[in-house]
């Protein structure tokens, strides 16, 4: 389908010079000499790649359609992580690769979605906050109280993450998906 490039929002999808591309953000410039254009700040949802391109306002681009899907894990099947779909039932499985560091963070039972551009799959979105268990931890060394003092600790899904030093081996956290980061306990 194609749009007037006055009509692109940020967060949509469109294909530019044959790339599926997602829109960051775009400013509308309207110089005091010369014709208008529109600046385009894009991610490429294939290489990840981050470009600014100028478009001038005459232009039609094209709008991509993308399929979110709600899946649930199942389990791991060699370098695969195998999903269902939570409507259809339907088993699709996921390479690493395509996962990237995400795959870090995926668990039993772990509710996600997947992106998907004409059946290829060109990304996930994982909740803001999931409950890990920690596995593994090291002791708090005594008499180190300084403000904010961490620690190393090991998530059920083998990812090291910092969190305080009064966290202990069995608890249950909450772990932000963004950034990585200890965001309190469960």
């Amino acid at each position: 389908m194609n749009i007037n490039i006055n009509d692109i929002k940020n967060g949509m999808t469109v294909i530019i010079d044959g790339n599926l591309c997602l829109i960051q953000e775009f400013q509308h410039v309207k110089p005091g000499k010369g014709p208008a254009f529109v600046r385009i700040k894009l991610k490429n949802l294939r290489t990840g790649s981050i470009v600014e391109q100028t478009f001038n306002t005459n232009i039609k681009i094209t709008r991509a359609h993308i399929d979110k899907n709600g899946v649930q894990y199942l389990y791991a099947s060699g370098d695969n992580f195998v999903f269902m779909n939570n409507e259809t039932y339907e088993q699709i499985e996921v390479p690493r690769s395509v996962l990237g560091d995400d795959a870090d963070y995926i668990k039993e039972g772990i509710e996600i979605t997947i992106d998907f551009y004409e059946g290829e799959i060109i990304g996930i979105t994982l909740p803001e906050k999931v409950e890990y268990k920690i596995i593994e931890t090291t002791e708090a060394v005594k008499g180190n109280t300084a403000t904010n003092a961490q620690k190393d600790a090991k998530i059920e899904t083998g990812k090291l993450i910092k969190v305080p030093l009064f966290i202990s081996e069995g608890e249950t956290i909450l772990v932000s998906t963004k950034d990585g980061k200890y965001a309190g306990r469960a």
